[in-house]
């Protein structure tokens, strides 16, 4: 089988995948529609882009039509940048401002306009002849190669501060769902590097280098869609969104930096530390697997601003760890319960608002130094 042939098959089989998970993502029921169908949208220009080979198969020479879909590569790295912004935020609608992202890929096909969309097949034939000389095709890749590091940056920028956001005002599950997310743009960005070096091998004297890797390129892809497919068929529901009007504590400080702290002023965050662990200990809303911030300030009322800097700048720890300390605290209490011996560790975990077996360990490790099973094997072995 020559080489041709196998990446015909393996841009079949991507091709194929990703319309597959397209579909399931746009029909699943989920809370998170817009999500989902700006994921497929991604998906569905990827498909576009690994289809070359296929395309190629079916069209003899250089068209209008090649390298319109060639073009759409512009829109992978915007769509995925919008994608992120509606998993991270609960309240992120698409406006009219989002269409300045399709800039670029206007920009790119207008170039294109005088010496290839608008001329005849043996001048479209001579301009991909020529391509390391054609001034339009190198000003292209440099703006698809500054596109990929600006939407770079502002992903790993957005993700950043969602998952403070999270950690600051959120003690549920679905911390999870963002370090997903982190190696999902971390694998994005490793096929955007590879690409990178693709294209400069192929305006270089080894062009033959670039095609080598164009290989290596659409087998990473396939595997990369085979994983996404893994995640939505596991995860359908995936993200619990934060709301963008919320502030980080840092920003928040600063704001209050001017204002001077009164001897008064740091009596009442004593005397309002003292009373929420108060409330934490008689109350145990710990319990609650999705509690927020805002929960307990409704319960207690104090405003969730002042709450925030209350847990997160205070007392000094995050809202997600605070409440993860008062439900380890409660397991060891199980734990030590003789009554309790025959319970599992996995119903003791959900008993104390935990949702999953990975974080309860990760969580009680970070605290106690030990597994929970190591914690009640050393507790028996103390009793003997």
């Amino acid at each position: 089988m020559d080489n041709i042939n196998l990446l015909v098959i393996v841009s079949t089989i991507s091709l194929f995948i990703s319309l597959f998970l397209g579909v399931f993502l746009m029909t699943v029921k989920t809370k998170n529609k817009l999500s989902n169908s700006l994921f497929a949208l991604f998906l569905l220009i990827i498909a576009i882009d690994i289809s070359e080979p296929l395309f190629n198969t079916m069209v003899d020479g250089p068209s209008n039509l090649g390298m319109f879909r060639t073009l759409f590569a512009f829109l992978q790295i915007p769509v995925f940048y919008l994608y992120v912004l509606s998993v991270c935020y609960s309240d992120f609608k698409l406006k009219l401002k989002h269409l300045l992202h399709l800039l670029p890929f206007l920009i790119a096909n207008l170039v294109l306009l005088p010496r290839f969309y608008s001329v005849d097949v043996a001048s479209k034939i001579n301009f991909i002849i020529n391509r390391q000389n054609m001034i339009e095709l190198q000003f292209n890749h440099v703006i698809i190669h500054v596109q990929m590091i600006v939407y770079g940056i502002a992903v790993f920028r957005v993700l950043r501060k969602s998952k403070k956001l999270y950690l600051e005002n959120y003690a549920g599950k679905n911390i999870n769902s963002y370090n997903w997310l982190l190696q999902f743009a971390i694998l994005l960005a490793i096929v955007y590097l590879i690409a990178l070096a693709k294209n400069i091998f192929k305006f270089s004297d080894y062009p033959h280098i670039s095609g080598w890797i164009k290989s290596g390129l659409l087998v990473l892809v396939l595997f990369n869609i085979c994983w996404y497919l893994f995640k939505a068929l596991n995860n359908p529901g995936l993200f619990r969104n934060i709301d963008s009007s919320l502030k980080l504590v840092s920003e928040i400080v600063a704001e209050e930096k001017s204002k001077e702290q009164s001897i008064a002023g740091e009596r009442e965050w004593q005397e309002d530390i003292l009373r929420l662990k108060k409330y934490m200990i008689e109350e145990k809303p710990f319990l609650n697997p999705s509690l927020t911030i805002q929960d307990i300030s409704g319960k207690m009322g104090i405003p969730v601003r002042d709450l925030s800097l209350l847990i997160n700048h205070q007392i000094g720890q995050h809202f997600y760890d605070f409440v993860n300390t008062y439900r380890i605290e409660h397991a060891m209490s199980l734990l030590k319960d003789d009554t309790k011996s025959k319970v599992t560790i996995l119903e003791i975990l959900y008993e104390v608002g935990f949702n999953s077996k990975s974080s309860f360990n990760t969580a009680f490790k970070k605290h106690t130094g030990n597994t929970p099973t190591s914690y009640r094997k050393e507790l028996k072995n103390s009793n003997l």
